[in-house]
């Protein structure tokens, strides 16, 4: 339940009386029988989510490592609490993500020159280069306020797929179903820490504004190109490449991935001054669906 939203000096609208603990859960998924197209007849689809194992995994390194940067700036216990538990659930992110990449890798997606470039994009452009003194911590600043950025549209297309109904009825593998889902309620779960952590730290609404636009450009880039590549570089006999525009229309207007105009959409509603990200999504509906996920609930079970 929410309560008490209290005004940030910076404008940003915080809720300070929301009890939840974020911690990483131990997840276990088995990609046996898993197909490359693991939404039938849905190739394009099936690539718009696997960008996700693609790209996220080393973007949620960058991001924990600045945060990890940023813990001895937090003086607020809980936000401290809340960083600590981010980073834990990130690095969970991450392997589970690249355990798929490595399933898809075996049935021959090639996928090592996606990793590569994410890893270039990584060390070289989200790293802490070295820098000292003012630089290091303004350069700090503008990795939280990119981050936060980014985290924003995790959480909407996390409360997108939790209750995208439709994967089910289109017959989506239930393995890969279950880890986009239970990342997507962890996603929401923990909405609120990377923009809180920005806030505190800096929460400079010029630069928020700034990382903002960047962060959506980078996004729809990253997510375009590399689904457009995966499409081409499909081993799968028959696989329409050429028609990779109308497929991933297609697939828009049936629902089976988010629009992408969310990238132009979202930023008019994160760059509010009231903004905060417990407006979004829906807290329940995410940790029902923990509750229930079964990778998240695999040491639980006899």
């Amino acid at each position: 339940m929410l309560k008490k939203p209290v005004v940030d000096p910076r404008g940003a609208r915080r809720y300070t009386d929301q009890a939840h603990a974020i911690a990483a859960r131990d997840v276990h998924f088995s990609w046996d029988g898993v197909p490359m197209h693991y939404i039938p007849g849905e190739p394009m689809a099936t690539h718009i989510i696997n960008v996700m194992h693609l790209v996220l995994p080393e973007g949620e390194r960058a991001m924990s490592a600045a945060l990890t940067e940023a813990l001895p700036l937090i003086t607020e216990p809980r936000l401290r609490e809340e960083v600590i538990g981010f980073i834990g659930q990130e690095a969970t992110h991450a392997s589970s993500h690249e355990g798929a990449r490595e399933h898809l890798a075996k049935l021959g997606l090639p996928v090592e020159p996606v990793a590569r470039k994410m890893d270039w994009l990584v060390d070289r452009v989200l790293g802490d280069h070295g820098l000292t003194g003012k630089a290091r911590h303004a350069w700090l600043c503008e990795r939280l306020g990119l981050f936060a950025a980014m985290e924003h549209y995790t959480a909407v297309v996390g409360e997108w797929l939790l209750g995208a109904d439709q994967l089910e009825r289109a017959g989506m593998h239930p393995t890969m179903l279950d880890l986009i889902r239970w990342h997507g309620a962890e996603e929401v779960e923990h909405r609120n820490v990377a923009f809180d952590a920005f806030m505190h730290v800096d929460g400079s609404y010029a630069r928020r504004v700034r990382t903002a636009l960047l962060a959506s450009f980078t996004l729809a880039v990253l997510f375009l190109t590399t689904a457009r590549y995966l499409l081409g570089a499909d081993p799968t006999p028959g696989v329409r490449r050429s028609t990779w525009v109308r497929q991933l229309v297609s697939a828009t207007r049936r629902d089976l991935i988010p629009k992408a105009t969310i990238f132009l959409t979202e930023i008019p509603k994160y760059l509010r001054p009231s903004f905060h990200p417990s407006q979004l999504g829906s807290m329940d509906a995410a940790i029902r669906y923990l509750a229930r996920s079964p990778a998240a609930n695999a040491e639980a079970r006899p």
